[in-house]
């Protein structure tokens, strides 16, 4: 059974080796991930109210209010294909260099590895696959929704691990590997509120600096999670590459 605090020391170990490019790969993983913040709009009329009505009192035309809205439509279709196409491969690809990083192989050409064409549509299908799944099980209740979310947890490196693995599989491992751990993995993720914290304390800039350790922490984590996956015969070495 593993514990918060070993994989943290772990976790710290590593870092203490690598930090400056795990702080870059985390970086990475946060904007392919879609963190990195929405652009901020700010619409102003003539009249520098910034409300909808124009100088005399009557509304905005339609067509400028359709433009607006295609712009946001364009703008969101635009960060879903950037998410799906570009950053599913990269956070795959980030997971891999943090699993690889816990066994002292540290390069960060994996950032790039899932875009070699044998791997880059499975990939993308099965990281798709997890997020609609995911986005099912919102729709039917929230709780439910965060629950399976922690059940997929381990998708991303699982596929790090075997990029072909299969999309249903790869959500069927992982849901294996998280059973009777879910609530545990919810405590190691409270547990690092109070480092978040002072991130945002610190201008928000302090969060940068806290990814790496809790990408690393998450890299130990998995290995923790697949060593008894392993062991249990809920997958085998030649399944997962190793």
């Amino acid at each position: 059974m593993w514990t918060r605090r070993d994989l943290k020391n772990r976790a710290k170990e590593i870092l203490r080796l690598s930090y400056w490019k795990a702080f870059l790969v985390s970086i990475i993983i946060a904007i392919a991930g879609g963190s990195s913040g929405a652009p901020n709009f700010n619409w102003n009329t003539t009249n520098g109210s910034g409300s909808p009505w124009g100088a005399d009192g009557s509304m905005m035309p339609e067509f400028l209010l359709f433009i607006i809205l295609a712009a946001v439509g364009v703008g969101l279709i635009l960060a879903l294909a950037f998410r799906i196409f570009v950053g599913y491969p990269l956070e795959v690809g980030g997971r891999k260099y943090f699993v690889q990083a816990q066994e002292d192989h540290i390069d960060m050409n994996y950032l790039g590895y899932n875009f070699e064409k044998t791997r880059y549509l499975d990939v993308v299908k099965s990281m798709f696959y997890r997020a609609f799944i995911n986005f099912l099980w919102y729709l039917l209740l929230f709780i439910p929704g965060i629950i399976m979310s922690y059940a997929y947890r381990m998708v991303p490196y699982i596929l790090a691990d075997n990029p072909n693995i299969g999309y249903k599989r790869a959500l069927q491992l992982s849901t294996q590997m998280t059973r009777g751990h879910k609530f545990s993995i919810f405590v190691l993720d409270l547990s690092f509120i109070g480092w978040i914290i002072l991130g945002i304390l610190a201008l928000f800039v302090g969060v940068l600096f806290v990814m790496p350790y809790v990408n690393a922490t998450n890299a130990e984590l998995y290995l923790v999670l697949r060593h008894s996956a392993l062991e249990q015969g809920l997958s085998t070495n030649e399944e997962l590459l190793l």
